[in-house]
């Protein structure tokens, strides 16, 4: 679907100011603070920013797999094709959970039980939907041939254990797909893998995208793979979300100091034999976010206002949003910049 007829299609899922947090003994962890975001039918959708930033626990957050009694789900919606999820039965969720939403963990070793073989594995995922032994068994089959198994039957027949990375990961992406979700999230879905295999695993994955017109969520620090795969790119950091845009857009104009260090992060041609760029210092402790803007520390941009002011994520172009003062409608209602002390915005550099 193109990117100009998927910006009219009705929300397949829409994420209002999400907020997930953990008890812990030293205090309250807010690992996701009002994070919101939209997919549509048929679209992909990146999430990107470094490990601790909270991408993989809003994915968690989406199926309802917050790791209990600890981590909880504050506040927020997820409306999934106009129905609150979180307004659901635990029963009821689990219909949801793996037949219209079908998850890629980041670790196919971890997700996989190592004492029943894949293909007990796999029917069960579709008889636990509602499909007869015989149709999963028939299902299975013809997904591990799609996922291009070089013999389904026998890896049917087999354990995790006795399974390469590569073909673990395919099995995960068969068994995501046993009931043909509308929305698929794989978070960091080729992780460990040698870069022949995650080549072949993205090759499928679009193939699959666009054989189903199943939308996606993509969990990824990987640059890369967002510019190949996405339609539009959150970017998050400490917490929340720091910048949004169409792919295109944030790659030729990223607005945010933070996306722009992501960027200049990246090896280039024009950089051999120089050392790459790098985000000096470490992202606040989630214990205690800062009062003002959470990458202030780290921000070579930075001015007075940044300490003490928590910005907005504000329009600061068409289809783009971020969250910084250095655009003036960043500012929160009823707070006027010269907030701060300290240097202004013109010895920062900033027009």
């Amino acid at each position: 679907m193109a990117s100009s007829e998927l910006s009219f299609a009705p929300p397949l899922l829409q994420v209002e100011d999400l907020r997930t947090y953990f008890k812990t003994h030293r205090g309250l962890v807010k690992a996701v603070d009002g994070v919101s975001f939209t997919i549509r039918e048929g679209e992909t959708l990146a999430v990107v920013g470094e490990s601790g930033c909270g991408k993989s626990m809003t994915a968690l957050s989406l199926m309802q797999l917050v790791p209990e009694p600890a981590g909880y789900i504050e506040s927020g919606r997820i409306l999934f094709e106009g129905k609150d999820l979180l307004d659901m039965t635990w029963d009821a969720m689990r219909e949801v959970r793996g037949k219209e939403i079908g998850m890629i963990f980041q670790e196919p070793m971890t997700s996989l039980n190592p004492v029943l073989t894949i293909g007990q594995q796999l029917i069960e995922a579709g008889t636990v939907h509602g499909q007869t032994p015989e149709k999963a068994r028939a299902q299975a089959l013809a997904l591990l041939e799609r996922v291009r198994m070089d013999d389904p039957s026998l890896t049917m027949r087999r354990y995790p254990h006795e399974l390469s990375g590569g073909m673990r990961q395919r099995v995960m992406i068969a068994m995501a797909l046993m009931n043909r979700p509308k929305l698929l999230i794989a978070d960091e879905p080729t992780t460990a893998l040698d870069v022949t295999v995650q080549a072949q695993i993205l090759a499928l994955l679009a193939e699959l995208q666009r054989e189903l017109r199943m939308a996606m969520l993509l969990i990824t620090h990987d640059l890369g793979l967002v510019a190949e795969m996405a339609d539009d790119v959150v970017v998050m950091y400490a917490g929340e979300v720091v910048e949004c845009a169409p792919t295109e857009i944030l790659f030729d104009k990223p607005e945010h100091p933070y996306t722009r260090g992501l960027f200049a992060s990246l090896p280039t041609r024009g950089q051999r034999g120089r050392d790459l760029a790098v985000l000096e210092g470490a992202v606040p402790d989630p214990l205690n976010w800062p009062v003002g803007c959470r990458f202030e520390a780290r921000c070579p941009e930075r001015f007075g206002d940044c300490h003490p002011v928590h910005p907005d994520l504000a329009q600061v172009a068409v289809d783009q949003r971020a969250r910084c003062l250095l655009h003036p409608q960043a500012y929160p209602s009823g707070t006027q910049p010269g907030t701060g002390t300290g240097i202004g915005r013109e010895k920062a550099g900033v027009a």
